[in-house]
This record gives structure tokens, sequence and C-alpha cells, in this order.
């Protein structure tokens, strides 16, 4: 059975120390997705940030602070960090969601080389 968590596409980004990926996030129903993101790695919220194209959520996961964000216009979304010493947690969360990751619908495949 598929995790509800719909992620199509992982992108580690070591200098920039993001994790990218792809996903059917509606910007008005972002906590939904948010929240099941927080589950399936564990993690804590220490606070909720948002605006008129963009959320972002501060994480706590086994001490090591993360921002998720999501952008509207660009349609991105991604997990950063601000400190090269959690780069290995980082790839590990890479490592837990890889499981997680489903074929892209034909729908996304079409826009994503727009």
């Amino acid at each position: 059975m598929p995790h509800p968590l719909k992620i199509y596409q992982l992108t580690l980004d070591k200098p920039n120390l993001c994790l990218y990926f792809r996903s059917d996030i509606e910007f008005d129903s972002f906590d939904v997705f948010a929240t099941a993101f927080c589950s399936a790695i564990d993690s804590r919220v220490i606070q909720k940030h948002w605006g008129a194209d963009r959320h972002q959520w501060q994480l706590d996961f086994e001490g090591c602070l993360f921002n998720l964000n999501y952008e509207f216009y660009s349609d991105s979304c991604w997990l950063s960090i601000e400190h090269t010493k959690d780069l290995d947690t980082l790839i590990y969360l890479q490592q837990l969601l890889n499981p997680l990751v489903q074929s892209m619908p034909h729908a996304l495949e079409a826009n994503n080389g727009e």
C-alpha cells in the first residue's frame, strides 16, 4: 500500500545544504502535506511561518534544526539546514524518504518540462 505522503523525486543539493523534492502540494492545504511529512520523518514542529506565496516550518529532528519550505510560484519544496555539521542528518533523511518516492503522474511530468 502506498504511503499517503506523495513524493515523486528527491534531489540532494549538498553545496546549498538542501533536499529538494517534487510532490503534489496545494498551497492552501500545505498543512496537510507538512503534517504528513513531519510524521514520516518523526520530527517536531517548532514554528510555522507563511506569507502570500510561501510557507516555512522550522522542524526539530533528533536535535537538528531544519526548515521545510514551500514556494507557490515556482512550486518548489525543499528541506534545508543552516550548518554543514548537520549534512549527514540531511543525507540520512534522504535515505529515510527514498522508499516513499513514487512514480510521477503524467500531469506532473508534463508540467515538469515547463
